[in-house]
């Protein structure tokens, strides 16, 4: 297939949506080909997270002097912990012609729609509330009061999904990955 211009794909859905599954199987397939960009967070590592890999673990002093030296191409704060995106890697990823995937939280990708007009955006959509409660709590890595702030942020998250460019909802994550990689070849050949 003949290069086209790098892209910037933007990523997000609710907390416990499977966003990470997903995009586990769509790098093995893709591997090369797109580059995942390593979000900066102050919350503490999960069970089998590693720096760098997962996020880069920060504290959250480190994280606003990185704000007020405007280091992050976006930003947000997400029940009581920060997340944000490194912006000389994804500019100098763009620029040498390597497209770039960045799995964010919404208030991020919202600020990343509206920068970035052409980034394309992907919303993953739980098939139901129950089903995305039930993922949460069978990770058994928050408090019930985490649980359930969560839970009532993911209503307005929820709302913002009209505002993406493709919905893929995660009922089956295999399903999940042939749409992905649908609208990645679907926007590799634009």
């Amino acid at each position: 297939m003949k290069d086209k211009k790098a892209k910037l794909y933007v990523i997000t859905g609710p907390s416990g949506v499977g966003k990470g599954t997903v995009l586990s199987k769509f790098f093995e397939k893709n591997k090369g080909n797109i580059i995942y960009s390593v979000s900066c967070t102050t919350r503490k590592p999960r069970l089998g997270e590693k720096n760098g890999i997962n996020y880069f673990f920060i504290s959250k002093e480190e994280f606003k002097k990185d704000i007020e030296n405007n280091e992050f191409l976006e930003w947000a704060k997400y029940s009581d912990n920060y997340y944000g995106t490194r912006k000389d890697f994804v500019l100098n990823s763009l620029e040498n012609g390597k497209s770039v995937i960045l799995e964010i939280e919404t208030q991020g990708a919202k600020k990343i729609m509206e920068e970035y007009k052409n980034c394309v955006s992907i919303f993953i959509m739980p098939p139901n509330m129950d089903e995305l409660e039930n993922r949460l709590r069978g990770r058994k890595t928050e408090t019930e009061e985490m649980i359930l702030k969560r839970l009532d942020i993911v209503k307005s998250e929820l709302e913002e999904s009209k505002n993406y460019k493709y919905v893929v909802i995660n009922d089956k994550v295999d399903k999940a990955f042939e749409q992905l990689q649908s609208i990645y070849e679907k926007e590799r050949a634009i």
